[in-house]
């Protein structure tokens, strides 16, 4: 794609965050999106928040689970970036007046102390490079009309983030089985779904590990004190004004958020 349409394509993205409104799929507007041009998009989109003052804290990897990609039609992971006015503070509603069409999921987020480059890495190499690993509720969005999304829509869409809450404590991973890490989900105080952390492409190391040797591949990295979420470990659910989710994993800890309008 021509330069002057990735622009205002990544402008237009930026423009529907701002404005927390929905536009229609680029994927029916323009048919010769391929996936590298959408994460070019998602440059120009993430250009304008960090000239805004946002700063990158880490990164998710997004369509991990198969739930998800049954949910969405997208069978393949994607990244975006975690930016500082992402963040929700433990104990903070989130307001929906910040969002578009929010869905909730639950992860495991790492927190690393090593940088990762790619390619080559392993899952070895990820839990060596992790300084603890804790539960994460993202609060996904998507900028994209009734979440018709390809590959292409998401990826441009920053992997279609939207903000995210971290858990009550920090883990050290090595001594726990990710992949048999159970979580529970609720909602409004009632069981929703379960799941554990072989949803996350088999064991969620094996996501960041992905991560790392993707980014490796365009010439990025994973950095030390960066927070990654690793992809989710059930189907998202849809949220509204007077939700109130609380979801733990076993080994790791609990998490909880509210929504306000």
């Amino acid at each position: 794609m021509e330069s002057a349409l990735i622009e205002q394509l990544g402008n237009e993205l930026h423009a529907a965050w701002t404005d927390c409104r929905a536009i229609e799929p680029l994927t029916s507007r323009h048919l010769e999106i391929g996936v590298e041009d959408a994460y070019r998009i998602q440059q120009r989109m993430v250009g304008h928040r960090l000239d805004a003052g946002a700063r990158v804290v880490g990164k998710k990897i997004g369509v991990t689970s198969q739930a998800v990609m049954d949910m969405l039609g997208v069978y393949q992971p994607d990244f975006g970036y975690l930016l500082s006015d992402m963040v929700v503070a433990p104990g903070e509603a989130v307001s929906m007046s910040r969002l578009v069409q929010p869905k909730a999921e639950g992860e495991i987020a790492f927190v690393l102390k090593k940088d990762l480059h790619g390619p080559g890495v392993t899952v070895s190499e990820v839990l060596a490079a992790t300084e603890a690993v804790t539960v994460c509720f993202e609060i996904v969005d998507s900028r994209i009309r009734d979440w018709k999304i390809k590959i292409q829509d998401t990826v441009a869409d920053n992997a279609s983030c939207g903000v995210f809450v971290l858990g009550d404590r920090l883990v050290d991973p090595r001594g726990l089985d990710l992949r048999t890490c159970g979580m529970v989900f609720e909602k409004n105080g009632e069981l929703l779904n379960t799941g554990a952390g072989a949803a996350a492409l088999g064991h969620p190391a094996n996501a960041v590990a992905w991560l790392a040797n993707a980014l490796g591949a365009l010439g990025g990295s994973l950095a030390a004190g960066e927070i990654i979420l690793s992809g989710a470990l059930a189907a998202m659910t849809s949220v509204t004004a007077g939700d109130s989710l609380h979801m733990s994993i076993g080994g790791i800890g609990t998490c909880g958020v509210r929504f306000v309008a």
